[in-house]
């Protein structure tokens, strides 16, 4: 079974690569699943929380204007499994081609998932299992709302 995930937040963290490492924080079922992330994925997650688009199209937007350009949609996003400590996601669509509908799954990166379930605004799916292994109580996490508060980093748009 899975449950559906929002978005807590979006910060930093400590994980194996140091301390002030980018992580989007799942909320399911009364648990926070931490998911740590690079830099280009935060900051692409953070313009899409916030609805502020690139002048340009971040490779994000790209995929979503090239599905829905082929006819297809993105149904949902699932984090469906957890392996050595890395997560793992997968992206459901669907095409329509002369009238019958054909499904398709795609393996991606639960960043890149979630990227593109802000973006055409469909659910993002936690399995159980996930849930279990690797939620945390809400408690143990520190969420501020920081506005204009986002770290310096290279932010050139082409």
């Amino acid at each position: 079974m899975a449950q559906e995930a929002t978005i807590r937040g979006l910060g930093v963290g400590v994980d194996d690569d140091g301390p002030d490492t980018p992580v989007v924080l799942l909320a399911v079922g009364g648990r926070v699943v931490p998911i740590f992330i690079s830099p280009d994925q935060a900051q692409s997650i953070g313009h899409a929380l916030r609805g502020e688009p690139f002048k340009r199209p971040l490779t994000h937007d790209l995929f979503v204007d090239m599905v829905a350009e082929f006819g297809g949609a993105i149904d949902r996003v699932r984090i469906d499994d957890l392996v050595d400590g890395t997560f793992l996601a997968k992206i459901d669509a669907e095409q329509y081609t002369d009238g019958e509908r054909r499904e398709a799954t795609f393996d991606a990166r639960p960043s890149d998932a979630i990227a593109v379930a802000l973006r055409v605004d469909c659910p993002i799916v936690v399995d159980d299992d996930i849930v279990e292994r690797a939620g945390r109580s809400p408690d143990g996490f520190e969420v501020r709302q920081e506005p204009d508060a986002e770290p310096e980093r290279d932010r050139r748009e082409d």
